[in-house]
């Protein structure tokens, strides 16, 4: 649910998610990059461990997982460090740590705060909040960090997901009981007084992933399970924001049912509008892995986009859908890039028809952590992207647990072009010839091709960086035998110029 969004992505930002890949994305000239954020790391702490769960309250950004420190931005592991056992908080605007640091016993699976911004709620396998005995669930103020002592549901199980609307709290999880009623794996409480509703979908497997419609009519679960309610809903249900009860969602169909070779499941769910983005992960070679969108209130799909490898997290802001996952092979999506590319960890889609976008910055993947993936969360809004996971790095430099992404203007700049090859004939022509380059924030560039300081060519040309780089010719005419000349390319983003290597020619 993402209702304070709606109206803020710039049309330029709209327009260009609208042509990808029928016709040249358009990139706003003011920021330097096409999509909401550019790929340019911005500063922040970091973490010791995974962070699994990711949710913004104002300027502050809640952050749950397996660590139990924090450190200072650039920092190795070890050095620079604080105390935060399982949950912290960080400044919005310089990713700085707030005061906020709960004493917690175990790890936290989920984090989710109120519309209004007062409330922030964490689950996961934790028994202990500071000092007070808390079942998987624990509710904080945001003005004043303060654990709420009154509001104390206790849920059986591990708490894997928390979604809030109004004055409901939707949890999903492992958990069979909730305050001692029976609440498979799904159920709700109260925001204010903590006691438990009446809604009771009753899936018959664990619950990763719950968001509410923006409207509140339709509250969307999905993970491992294969019924609600007794009736067949394979890892992706629409159902009743108050009874529970399952709608038909044609989109879920698209998901494909268990076989021996392949079990995929939902892994995250981002409401926008009246959209709904789900995130699936696979087991097996070729499974789905990929991201569909859904209209959140007919349930019909709209678009899939079928990326190998697992999409762990999802956010969608104005027309993009911002995805972490392991993305390895994309050849079935338009201008997708092959298997034996490398990983592809941070992606955006056009979120009008799921196609690649402009976004192309990059983690690892940690291979002591206990998942291995990468990215596990996203959070932000209209101007920031954070993301959350088993990382260690971002953009080739030290960045572990948690980084941002911002509208700050700027952005990536093209790579260098080369210089160009020249050909001169004796009829006073001079042909340039010169390879396009790439930008990890734009896929349309601006080449200027310049004799001189006389810019003699410009043109649009679009690329993504793993595709084999294309040449293009250019005549110059009119020019006087036994001269000189000098040219150079020049490559405009919108805001960055780079200019690449002169060379020259003489006319015989």
């Amino acid at each position: 649910m993402k209702k304070l969004i709606l109206a803020v992505v710039t049309g330029a930002a709209v327009l260009a998610a609208a042509l990808i890949p029928s016709g040249p994305p358009v990139q706003a000239a003011t920021p330097g990059f096409a999509s909401a954020v550019s790929a340019i790391k911005q500063i922040s702490w970091q973490t010791n461990n995974s962070v699994n769960a990711l949710a913004v309250a104002g300027n502050t950004v809640f952050a749950g997982g397996l660590f139990t420190r924090i450190r200072q931005p650039g920092k190795p592991a070890g050095q620079g460090e604080a105390v935060r056992t399982y949950v912290a908080a960080f400044n919005r605007t310089t990713g700085a740590p707030t005061a906020f640091a709960p004493s917690v016993n175990g790890p936290v699976y989920a984090v989710a705060t109120s519309p209004d911004g007062k409330w922030v709620i964490i689950g996961g396998d934790f028994t202990v909040v500071n000092g007070l005995k808390r079942s998987k669930i624990a509710m904080f103020s945001v003005a004043t960090g303060k654990i709420v002592q009154a509001w104390d549901p206790v849920v059986a199980a591990r708490v894997k997901a928390i979604a809030i609307y109004g004055n409901s709290v939707f949890v999903g999880g492992a958990f069979g009981t909730i305050d001692g009623a029976v609440r498979n794996r799904l159920g709700a409480v109260r925001l204010i007084q903590g006691d438990l509703l009446p809604w009771n979908p009753n899936a018959n497997d664990d619950v990763y992933a719950i968001d509410v419609s923006d409207n509140g009519t339709r509250v969307f679960v999905g993970g491992p399970f294969s019924t609600i309610n007794g009736k067949d809903h394979y890892s992706l249900a629409m159902v009743n924001n108050t009874t529970g009860a399952a709608f038909s969602m044609p989109a879920a169909a698209a998901i494909p049912k268990p076989t021996v070779k392949c079990t995929t499941r939902v892994k995250d769910i981002d409401t926008l509008g009246n959209k709904v983005f789900v995130s699936n992960g696979g087991d097996g070679s070729g499974c789905y892995d990929g991201i569909l969108a859904a209209d959140a209130t007919t349930g019909q799909l709209l678009w899939q986009n079928k990326c190998l490898g697992a999409t762990e997290a999802i956010l969608a802001i104005g027309n993009w859908v911002y995805k972490g996952s392991h993305a390895h092979d994309c050849t079935a999506s338009p201008n997708g890039f092959p298997n034996g590319t490398g990983t592809h960890y941070l992606l955006v889609l056009s979120g009008i028809n799921g196609n690649i976008g402009p976004w192309f910055p990059n983690t690892d993947a940690s291979q002591t952590s206990t998942t291995k993936v990468g990215p596990l969360a996203m959070a932000g809004g209209p101007a920031d992207v954070w993301v959350g996971g088993d990382f260690l790095h971002v953009n080739g430099t030290v960045q572990q647990g948690i980084t941002r992404f911002t509208n700050t203007p700027g952005g990536a700049a093209p790579g260098k072009p080369g210089a160009p090859v020249l050909t001169a004939t004796t009829s006073g022509r001079v042909y340039v010839k010169y390879a396009d380059t790439y930008d990890l924030d734009n896929l349309t560039l601006t080449y200027n091709v310049f004799r001189g300081s006389t810019n003699v060519n410009s043109a649009q040309y679009t690329s993504y960086f793993w595709q084999p780089r294309k040449a293009y010719t250019v005549q110059d005419r009119g020019l006087k035998r036994g001269s000189t000349y000098t040219y150079h390319i020049e490559v405009h983003d919108g805001r960055n110029i780079i200019k690449g290597n002169s060379v020259s020619v003489k006319i015989p």
